[in-house]
């Protein structure tokens, strides 16, 4: 396939890239030979990569990022099966859902500064800080008397997990050319999905056979465990030394003043969304507006010249490819998280399934995700190319969303398993891909900018995940009230209600026929909650066509790879005065 590139931005920007990298091989490590770029930036006809020779340091590495990233996976969910007993326990109260939120919202605030700071202080001492961050915030959270002090300790631990999602996958890319990025990228997205898979199956052990602290207090030795490997083996190249002043004022403190109450005042409102009020208080409305308004703020302020090193770089928005895969990046976690929410609905509201089944119910999602995940990366790197299977990904989404629009209380076990995997499959082959992608077109240079970007909206596109299909369940129940003859039952359920009334304890409370007509209800609500779906993923498949297939580049050339051995920068290499 031809693609014409003249005037257009990608080609630009890549041709930038690959001026840079030029210019800095030398300094960090000899440019390997490459064969000329094929006309018009065709990939379809680049030749395999060259093998790369690796030692145990890379290895040891990479297992320690597997590692702390399956911490920090596992600390965002571990939490879900534990949260009635803590709950119940610390008399929380109204204020629950900030036990889980406050994690959520402090990880996605701190992922833009992160980026910043990778580029200001290296890459180490950052990803050290978060995982001891981490530490230090479980520490809290186990020791904590009342629900204050737990909210403030997931606070912290927010911070850590922030740190280390974004980190994980950043040094990932300074340790491997463009090219294998989505190879190694498979194995981190593992482990972070058996870190969330996991984590509510050992929270429910813990809670069943012993105290709860014990949720935060397991962290304690994973984390020291993690340290263990980061300390000795993660030592990589960073030669831009400076005084703490001067480092100090590098940091874009205005524009993270701006996005981070931004970001508050939208979760605040998106949490109390129909819960404390409706979507048509103004309660909801202010904070909403309020929130996107400093987000435009947030991104006036970083195009401007009195930000002299943003956080956000406009120039990662400068090219179609770019943006194109960040907008793909956003649908995908958004549809991704939609099904895991919205499976374990089914199982309870429909299926009549207990909270501990519906967990084991969903966990085809995770285990077919996984291999999937890997072995598309692998195809990626194989090919040099990644809108086929960015295509084939999200068309496998669209089938199965629209298979699920089948499912009832009469479907068998076999229909939703393969239903669920399905749509898993089909964010398994997306998902090792897209921040490549974003990268094909982009400069090693901004590798921190853009990582932190491509975590950041993960974080922001997983809220909305979780809120635009339950605004639409919710609306939807509303709709089908009239089918539930009894009246007390429908106020139950009225007006947003029916989303937390989603439980097998609750639907067996009810007799019948009342029982089976809200059954029913349910059933009906979520087959337009899976038609929306269709309709998310389907979007996706049509931006694929925006992408521009760029050459991924075969060659590292970064400033924070790892160190030479010190028998080898001691012969005179560039790093031996690192």
């Amino acid at each position: 396939m031809s693609l014409d590139t003249k005037g257009d931005p990608d080609s630009k920007m890549e041709e930038t890239s690959n001026r840079a990298s030029r210019e800095l091989a030398p300094a960090i490590q000899p440019a390997p030979e490459t064969k000329p770029e094929p006309e018009n930036g065709d990939s379809s006809k680049l030749d395999e990569p060259e093998a790369q020779v690796r030692d145990w340091r890379f290895y040891m590495v990479f297992a320690a990022l597997s590692i702390t990233g399956l911490l920090s996976a596992a600390e965002a969910t571990i939490i879900s099966t534990a949260l009635p007993t803590i709950i119940k326990n610390l008399d929380v109260g109204s204020n629950y859902a900030w036990v889980a939120n406050a994690y959520f919202l402090t990880s996605m605030v701190v992922t833009p500064l992160y980026g910043q700071l990778a580029n200001i202080w290296g890459r180490r001492w950052p990803m050290i800080c978060s995982v001891v961050l981490l530490i230090i915030g479980s520490a809290i959270c186990g020791w904590a008397t009342n629900g204050a002090m737990l909210i403030a300790g997931r606070a912290i631990q927010g911070f850590g997990g922030g740190g280390i999602n974004m980190l994980v996958e950043l040094i990932t890319c300074d340790l491997v050319p463009l090219r294998e990025r989505s190879k190694f990228m498979g194995i981190i997205m593992g482990t972070f999905t058996v870190g969330t898979a996991v984590g509510p199956i050992v929270g429910g052990i813990i809670v069943q056979g012993g105290s709860w602290r014990w949720v935060f207090w397991l962290n304690l030795p994973i984390g020291g465990f993690a340290l263990g490997f980061l300390l000795p083996f993660l030592q990589v190249h960073f030669t831009k030394e400076s005084s703490l002043i001067e480092k100090l004022k590098r940091i874009d403190w205005i524009g993270n003043l701006i996005l981070a109450p931004s970001l508050v005042s939208i979760m605040i409102a998106l949490t109390d969304a129909g819960t404390k009020a409706p979507w048509s208080s103004w309660r909801i409305i202010l904070p909403l507006v309020l929130g996107f308004a400093g987000l435009i703020l947030f991104q006036v302020y970083e195009a401007s010249s009195w930000c002299v090193e943003p956080t956000v770089p406009m120039r990662l928005f400068e090219n179609r490819t770019s943006l194109a895969a960040y907008t793909l990046t956003l649908l995908h976690i958004i549809t991704s998280v939609w099904t895991i929410y919205f499976f374990p609905l089914y199982f309870q509201s429909v299926l009549g399934s207990s909270p501990a089944r519906s967990g084991v119910q969903i966990l085809p999602t995770f285990l077919i995700l996984l291999p999937f995940a890997v072995v598309s990366g692998l195809v990626v790197t194989k090919m040099g190319r990644y809108r086929p299977v960015h295509h084939v990904g999200f068309a496998v989404m669209v089938i199965g969303f629209g298979l699920s629009t089948l499912l009832n209380a009469g479907s068998s076990t076999a229909e939703w398993v393969i239903y669920q995997g399905i749509i898993a499959a089909g964010s398994g082959i997306i998902v090792s891909s897209l921040l490549p992608a974003i990268q094909a077109a982009l400069s090693d240079n901004d590798a921190a900018a853009s990582t932190a970007l491509f975590t950041f909206v993960r974080s922001f596109g997983a809220i909305w995940g979780i809120t635009i299909p339950v605004a639409v369940f919710n609306n939807q129940f509303d709709k089908l009230l009239y089918k539930i003859q009894d009246p007390a039952t429908r106020a139950l359920l009225a007006d947003g209600q029916a989303y937390e009334h989603a439980s097998r304890a609750f639907i067996y409370a009810i007799t019948e026929p009342v029982r089976s007509q809200v059954i029913g209800v349910y059933s009906d609500s979520l087959k337009t909650v899976w038609q929306v779906g269709i309709a998310m993923a389907g979007l996706g498949f049509i931006v694929v066509f925006v992408e521009k297939e760029l050459k991924m580049r075969t060659e590292l050339t970064t400033e924070y790879g790892l160190k030479e051995k010190p028998e080898t920068a001691a012969e005179g290499s560039p790093e031996a005065a690192v």
